[in-house]
């Protein structure tokens, strides 16, 4: 574990090789699990400004559960988490035209048509944050479902913390992740990475 201010990253974090692949995974941690991805209190009120901009694009079932419990609730481990179809596709899910699974929230962003681009979870993911009081902790969140990313991070030597750099930076800020980049090239130089 390596501790950059107040947060504490899993070493796989820093080592192990990811690179999305949607092409093959189609985007199944849009509609696997158990609960919605996990939201912070501010996301709400960003999520519901956006709701008229994707509301359209929701399927009735989506926009039939927004409707009876709204666009969040709270999880059986006390989470506040994005609400979801029967138990377990996001209620944001979309199909494109090439059958993979994308937010609405982000396609909506990417268009141009809101402020928000989706929740940092999951633009975090693979990649949870657990909040423990004065520090938080950064781990690797493995599923089988992320195999072919693995896979594609490997051929491309790229490690989880570079390609998450983008929400690491949203979430923690620019500060937090150049000292991280600092602390990680310490490590390799002291060969405990």
């Amino acid at each position: 574990m390596l501790q950059v201010g107040d947060v504490i990253v899993s070493f796989d974090v820093l080592t192990e090789p990811f690179m999305c692949d949607v092409g093959r995974c189609h985007g199944a941690c849009c509609i696997e699990g158990d609960a919605g991805a996990p939201l912070l209190m501010d996301e709400v009120a960003d999520i519901e400004e956006a709701l008229p901009a994707v509301w359209p694009e929701l399927s009735a079932e989506a926009r039939a559960v927004i409707r009876r419990q709204g666009i969040a609730y709270v999880d059986p481990e006390g989470e506040l988490v994005t609400s979801i179809v029967g138990t377990r596709e996001c209620v944001f899910a979309l199909r494109d035209e090439h059958g993979h699974w994308q937010c609405a929230l982000e396609r909506a962003y990417r268009r141009g048509l809101t402020r928000f681009m989706k929740p940092v979870s999951c633009h975090l993911y693979p990649v949870r944050v657990g909040d423990f009081g004065q520090c938080r902790a950064v781990n690797y969140d493995r599923w089988t479902i992320c195999r072919a990313a693995v896979e594609r991070g490997r051929a491309a030597g790229m490690p989880l913390y570079r390609f998450l750099r983008e929400p690491l930076v949203r979430r923690f800020g620019q500060e937090w992740y150049d000292e991280l980049e600092t602390a990680v090239r310490e490590l390799y130089a002291q060969g405990l990475l």
